[in-house]
């Protein structure tokens, strides 16, 4: 699917590299205060006055993040941008620029790159962040994306992985499990295809799953509207690895122990439609499937009335002792311990 059917192809070597990253960059706007100089300079200048400067960095790897056999080029880049802007909204900052570097193999024609950039532009001016600068190098094999997220916040705002107290409770953005659900829709389909590359995939059952896993959004409003409900959370994280794998940072972090409620997981209905297609337990996907890019939070128990009936919210649980452990509490009531079985890299090795 990488192949452009188009004939034009034009070899990234004919502009060379401080070419191709003027021909990358020049759509890119400054619309932060906080960013004196952008990019054209040896580096970037930026000022964040009296706020914390905040810096999360991400690497994304060809044939272990991501299968370009179905990811649009496009989707990738807006993607790449996303999953950084999550993690600093996960510490309640406001996301301010952007670095991006990729090493890229001659495979890749100049016009791919431009639809890798397209997509990290759109992302960019969805999310208000200025794109500083970054570098181009060539890879021996396929490509290679590294994105450094900045944010800024007031000091007193920011929050941690290690506020959580006992009797806190576990609160959830959006739903669970659908980008893991739209990864294996995806696979099953380049599977297919595989075997015979006349058959066009009918995909209209799965758009939501679908659309979670190619192009996940991060959720820059949780921040403004928990500040609009006057509720700092004690503890945040974002979920990227499975949600029973950020509860156990959380929790190890801040010394506590959590009871989650299988009951009140939030889940899609076309996820569970899909879970019983591919026959399976939707609750373990909801716990271990990894990339929602929701955030995870911990409030102390009085701010329950604030989020109370709030659409973008779920309680899911609460903190204990450290002592009771980490426990998953059935429909059936009964308790399971609680275990990280989310997405690791390393594994796949």
């Amino acid at each position: 699917m990488i192949e452009d059917k188009t004939p034009q192809r034009t070899s990234i070597a004919q502009l060379g590299e401080f070419g191709l990253i003027e021909h990358l960059t020049k759509h890119f706007e400054i619309k932060n205060e906080s960013t004196i100089k952008g990019i054209g300079d040896d580096a970037a200048i930026l000022d964040f006055a009296a706020k914390k400067a905040v810096v999360s960095t991400d690497l994304l790897v060809e044939g272990v993040h991501f299968d370009l056999a179905y990811m649009p080029l496009k989707h990738l880049g807006y993607k790449a941008v996303v999953v950084n802007l999550s993690d600093i909204y996960a510490m309640n900052a406001k996301a301010t620029q952007i670095t991006v570097s990729i090493a890229v193999s001659n495979r890749f024609p100049l016009e791919a790159l431009e639809e890798l950039y397209a997509g990290i532009t759109l992302a960019a001016k969805q999310y208000n962040v200025d794109v500083i600068g970054g570098d181009t190098t060539s890879s021996q094999k396929g490509l290679i994306i590294s994105i450094t997220a900045l944010g800024e916040v007031e000091g007193d705002n920011v929050v941690y992985r290690n506020g959580a107290k006992e009797n806190d409770l576990l609160v959830v953005s959006g739903d669970l499990g659908a980008a893991y659900m739209g990864l294996q829709v995806l696979e099953r389909e380049k599977q297919v295809f595989q075997v015979n590359p006349n058959n066009q995939p009918d995909l209209d059952d799965y758009t939501y799953l679908i659309e979670r896993q190619l192009k996940p959004e991060a959720r820059k409003d949780i921040p403004e509207i928990l500040k609009a409900l006057d509720v700092k959370p004690t503890a945040m994280i974002d979920i990227s690895d499975g949600l029973s794998s950020e509860i156990m940072h959380l929790c190890k972090q801040s010394n506590v122990g959590c009871n989650v409620f299988e009951e009140k997981l939030p889940l899609d209905p076309q996820f569970i439609n899909v879970c019983e297609e591919f026959n399976i337990d939707s609750t373990t996907i909801a716990l271990n499937g990894g990339e929602d890019y929701e955030l995870l939070f911990t409030i102390k128990m009085e701010d329950f009335d604030k989020i109370k009936g709030n659409p973008n919210f779920t309680v899911i649980g609460h903190m204990t002792q450290q002592s009771e452990g980490i426990h998953l509490v059935s429909r059936a009531n009964t308790k399971i311990e609680l275990k990280a079985r989310g997405w690791n890299a390393l594994q796949e090795e």
